[in-house]
C-alpha cells in the first residue's frame, strides 16, 4: 500500500495546528492535519481542548450565567421587574454544545476551503525515511502517512491529583465542569487559577455555594499585585470564597459527594464537603501516543516536547507548537506560535514576541494585562513610573452598571515607553487589545494620552491611566 505523501503534516487540530495547517497551505504547501478528538455522535471535533472543553465553552456558559445574575439581582435598578426567575442548566449546556459544534464545523469548513487533508484518527511517529516522516493515523480507518515536515501541536491534559483520579461525575477536570446538568449545592474547587475561577463564577453565579482552596499564599500570584487585590475584594464581595495557603490532604469520594481534608494558613485542620470537586491544579502537554522514541524526539522532564526559540525540536524537519512546548498554555499563544512555524518552513521570517501575549481571566470583572507587573519591575531594578484609572470615573461604565476595577499603566520613568499594562473591569479582555498594538510599536504613555478616544467610552480609561502616568488625568 502506497503512504500519502505530504509536504507538511500537522498532528492535532487544536489552535496551533489547525491554524498552522491553514497557513502552511495558504504559503502553497500540500498538508494534511490529524485530530482524534470526537463529538458525541462519533464524528470529527477539531479545535482541541479551547473548542471543546476550555475557551469556547467555557465562555459560553459565563454568558449565559452572567444573564442569569443580571436578570436576578440588577435588572430592578434599570427598571426592569422580573418574576418567577429560574435556571435551566440543561439548556445552557444545549447552548454550550451548539455553540461548540458550530466552531467544530467552522474549522472543517476552513479545512475544505483551504485545501488541507483531515484525517480523523490519533496522529503517531512511525519512523524516519527519506525525505522525511512517516506517520500513522489510528482511527476509523488506519491510514499511513508521509510528510517532509512534520508540525507536533497535541496540546495538553488536565492535571489529576495525585491518587484521585478524574471521574467527571464527583471529581472534575474542566470536561466534566464544562457538563455539570445541575446546580450543584456545595461546589469545591482546587486551585484558584484561570480555569478554577471562570467555572466557579459560572456556578456561584446560578446558586452553587463555591468554596476554591489554593496551595499559594497570594491570590494570583503572577498578576499585578495592585489589580490581584482589587480582583479578590470583588470575588469577596459575591461570595466566591476563596482560601488562601492551603496544604490538601485527604480527599474522599463517596456516593453523595466529595470529603476534602485541608490545612489553612494557620495550621488548623479543616474539612470541606461538597457535591461536586473540580480539580484545577494545571495542565500537562500530551505526548503519550505520540511514538516520538520511534524517531528520537526528545521530551522533556515534564512530557513536553523540546524545542529552541523558534520551535525546532532536535529532529530536522519536526516542529512543535502550543501547550504541549514550553511557554504559557494559551490559545492565542499556540496561534502565533503556528503561524511562524509554517512561515518558517516556506523560508520566512515568522515571529513570536512572548513579552507581548496578552493573558486574560473571563470571570466578572474580567482580568486582562499584557507586559510586566509592578512587582516584576521592582525585582528588576527598573525605575518606572504608574499611572491608575478607576472605572467608577468613567461615564461608560457608570451607564453599564459595572465600575469595579481599574486600568493601570506602568511606563519607563526615562523613556516613558510602555512597560505594562494591567486591567480589571469590565470588557478588560477586549481593552487589553489597544495595550498589545501600543507596546509592539514600541509607545509611549504620552502617544496613548494624545490619542483621542470616543466618548463614551470603557476605552477612556486607557487615555486616562496613560495621563494618569504624568499624574493628569482629567476625570478623577
Amino acid at each position: 500500500m502506497t503512504s500519502k505523501q505530504f509536504d507538511v503534516i500537522v498532528i492535532g487540530a487544536g489552535p496551533g495546528g489547525y491554524i498552522a495547517a491553514i497557513r502552511a497551505a495558504q504559503l502553497g504547501f500540500n498538508v494534511a492535519c490529524i485530530d482524534e478528538w470526537k463529538n458525541g455522535k462519533g464524528g470529527p471535533a477539531p479545535g482541541g481542548t479551547c473548542t471543546n472543553v476550555g475557551c469556547i465553552p467555557s465562555k459560553a456558559l459565563l454568558q449565559s450565567s452572567e444573564h442569569f445574575e443580571h436578570a436576578s439581582k440588577h435588572f430592578g435598578e434599570h427598571g426592569i421587574s422580573a418574576s418567577g426567575l429560574k435556571m435551566d442548566v440543561g439548556q445552557m449546556v444545549v447552548r454550550k454544545d451548539t455553540i461548540v459544534k458550530q466552531t467544530n464545523d467552522g474549522i472543517l469548513y476552513l479545512f475544505k476551503k483551504n485545501k488541507v487533508s483531515f484525517f480523523h484518527g490519533r496522529g503517531s511517529f512511525v519512523k524516519a525515511v527519506d525525505g522525511g516522516y512517516e506517520i500513522a493515523v489510528t482511527g476509523a480507518a488506519n491510514e499511513t502517512l508521509v510528510g517532509k515536515q512534520v508540525i507536533v501541536a497535541t496540546g495538553s491534559s488536565a492535571r489529576a491529583l495525585p491518587g484521585v483520579p478524574f471521574d467527571e461525575d464527583k471529581v472534575l477536570s474542566n470536561d466534566g465542569a464544562l457538563a455539570i446538568q445541575a446546580v450543584p449545592k456545595k461546589l469545591g474547587l482546587i486551585g484558584s487559577g484561570v480555569i478554577g475561577l471562570e467555572m466557579g463564577s459560572v456556578w456561584r453565579r446560578v446558586g452553587a455555594e463555591v468554596t476554591v482552596l489554593e496551595a499559594l499564599p497570594t491570590f494570583l500570584g503572577a498578576v499585578d499585585e495592585q489589580i490581584a487585590k482589587e480582583a479578590k475584594k470583588a470575588f469577596d464581595k459575591q461570595g466566591l470564597k476563596v482560601e488562601l495557603g492551603v496544604k490538601v490532604g485527604e480527599v474522599k469520594v463517596g456516593k453523595k459527594g466529595v470529603s476534602v481534608s485541608w490545612t489553612d494558613a494557620r495550621g488548623a485542620a479543616q474539612t470541606l464537603e461538597v457535591d461536586k470537586l473540580i480539580v484545577s491544579i494545571g495542565r500537562v502537554p500530551n505526548t503519550a501516543g505520540l511514538n516520538a522514541e520511534a524517531v528520537g524526539l526528545k521530551l522533556g522532564e515534564r512530557g513536553d516536547v523540546i524545542v529552541d526559540g523558534d520551535c525546532r525540536t532536535n529532529l530536522p524537519g519536526v516542529w512543535a507548537v502550543g501547550d504541549v512546548v514550553r511557554g504559557p498554555m494559551l490559545a492565542h499563544k499556540a496561534e502565533e506560535e503556528g503561524v511562524a512555524v509554517a512561515e518558517r518552513i516556506a523560508g520566512q521570517h515568522g515571529h513570536v514576541d512572548f513579552n507581548l501575549i496578552p493573558w486574560v481571566i473571563y470571570t466578572s470583572p474580567e482580568i486582562a494585562w499584557v507586559g510586566r507587573t509592578e512587582q516584576q519591575l521592582k525585582e528588576q531594578g527598573v525605575k518606572y513610573k504608574a499611572g491608575t484609572f478607576p472605572f467608577m470615573a468613567n461615564g461608560r461604565a457608570r451607564a453599564l452598571g459595572d465600575t469595579t476595577g481599574l486600568v493601570k499603566f506602568l511606563a519607563d520613568a526615562a523613556t516613558d515607553e510602555i512597560l505594562g499594562v494591567h486591567i480589571v473591569g469590565p470588557l478588560a479582555s477586549e481593552l487589553v487589545a489597544e495595550a498589545c498594538v501600543a507596546m509592539a510599536f514600541r509607545a509611549s504613555s504620552e502617544d496613548i494620552a494624545r490619542i483621542c478616544h470616543a466618548h463614551p467610552s470603557l476605552g477612556e480609561s486607557m487615555k486616562e491611566a496613560a495621563l494618569a502616568v504624568d499624574k493628569r488625568t482629567l476625570n478623577f
